[in-house]
């Protein structure tokens, strides 16, 4: 950490503190006006931006990151605009904040409403995919939380020329750019120093593997909605549709496998184990997926190889797949809850009561019935964007989107009642 920069990270905190205050109230019209500033800037400056990210990429491929983590780095027009239109779709709905939720009167006349009020100031800690820094601006400006981003090192450029182009749609809305802050260094040492911030900031939400939680775990002094591993399951049951068992597989492991909802290990059912596991294995085997197995597997699928416990453990966010034959329903159930990091996790059967079952046994965010984990994912949901998936259970869980990042605050009307 060079000399100064606590003073820096501090400052930048109590500025994000001062100006929750003003963005707590400001009109939905306003913020969505500035969101929409920033989804054009985003498209105007999409050439700079595209030089800046392949500098990160460059960078990331002579650091010797997976071609998945590449992926996750990379920017080009098309995802551009997806950025853009998610910033238009957060201003299209409804600004939650000042919505009354419940009201009641007391019998001594006092009336009482539960309101939806701003967190604060929210710090995102993240690592390689500079889209976020779009998706949390849309998500904390609609919803009137200040934030602080703390991106990693292989995004950097990347997201400074972001946030360039968010600053200077601030400016142009009237808002002031100490509501959307970030902090340049991208040491570890920083980071410890921000997670000490509990005097300015309300709430920090981590993406990212496990050394990021570790370290959030152990320094940090702010309460904490944890956005971290996904160790997906697909559950081939015995009375799954194996057509369809097939497409959800390939979607959920391979159309993106570097995100939190890809699937990470597959369980078939020994029951449709000798029809269905060779078959797949070898389209997944085409596609560039390597197979770890159990000894089933490995003696289904002569180019499988064993996995280990570990295997079971990982979010891989690559194109490497565990396998494991299930002894039945049960042991699928069993295996999902002893290795899941109750993220996302998927059943295929036609099966009413294993459906069923299946819902409300598993421990997850997401429970899919006959689909892809993929869908976990605050615009599939219908959310506009998300800032991360919640696999915890305390105040949010699932996509963290505009709802997950309010507070309630009692409003009480009185007519002179005291207590006696």
């Amino acid at each position: 950490m060079w000399e100064g920069e606590n003073d820096m990270i501090l400052e930048i905190c109590k500025r994000a503190k001062e100006a929750s205050y003003e963005l707590a109230y400001m009109s939905s019209d306003k913020k969505n006006i500035a969101l929409k500033k920033i989804a054009d800037n985003l498209i105007n400056d999409e050439e700079n931006i595209i030089s800046m990210n392949k500098i990160d990429v460059e960078n990331g491929i002579a650091n010797n990151l997976t071609n998945a983590l590449i992926d996750r780095l990379t920017l080009n027009r098309s995802r551009i605009e997806a950025m853009a239109e998610g910033l238009r779709q957060i201003a299209a709905l409804q600004d939650p904040i000042g919505e009354v939720v419940n009201a009641w009167r007391r019998p001594n006349g006092l009336e009482i409403g539960m309101k939806r009020v701003p967190i604060g100031v929210v710090a995102v800690i993240y690592e390689s995919r500079p889209n976020v820094t779009a998706d949390v601006v849309g998500l904390t400006l609609k919803s009137g939380n200040c934030v602080i981003l703390k991106g990693g090192k292989e995004a950097i450029n990347s997201n400074l020329a972001i946030i360039k182009s968010i600053t200077s749609a601030l400016d142009e809305a009237g808002i002031s750019r100490d509501c959307v802050q970030i902090i340049e260094s991208t040491s570890r040492d920083s980071t410890i120093e921000l997670l000490k911030m509990d005097k300015y900031i309300d709430l920090l939400i981590p993406r990212g593997g496990e050394g990021l939680k570790k370290i959030i775990l152990e320094h940090s002094s702010i309460p904490v909605i944890m956005a971290t591993a996904g160790n997906n399951h697909v559950y081939v049951d015995e009375f799954a549709d194996l057509d369809k068992a097939e497409k959800i597989t390939i979607n959920a492991k391979t159309q993106r496998p570097g995100v939190c909802n890809a699937a990470e290990t597959l369980l078939v059912d020994e029951r449709v184990a000798t029809k269905f596991l060779p078959h797949i294995a070898g389209v997944l085997n085409d596609l560039g997926v390597e197979i770890r197995g159990c000894e089933k597997t490995c003696a289904l699928v002569p180019f499988a190889k064993k996995a280990s416990e570990k295997d079971y453990e990982s979010e891989f966010l690559d194109m490497i797949m565990a396998v494991k034959v299930t002894d039945g329903f049960d042991e699928a159930v069993d295996h999902i809850n002893k290795y899941g990091t109750c993220h996302s996790e998927a059943i295929v059967t036609e099966n009413y009561e294993h459906a069923r079952a299946f819902l409300e046994r598993v421990d997850a965010a997401a429970v899919y019935v006959n689909a892809s984990t993929r869908f976990t994912d605050g615009f599939e949901f219908g959310f506009g964007a998300e800032i991360g998936i919640s696999n915890q259970k305390l105040h949010a869980r699932g996509p963290i989107g505009l709802v997950q990042l309010t507070s309630l605050k009692y409003i009480i009307y009185g007519n002179g009642q005291i207590r006696s």
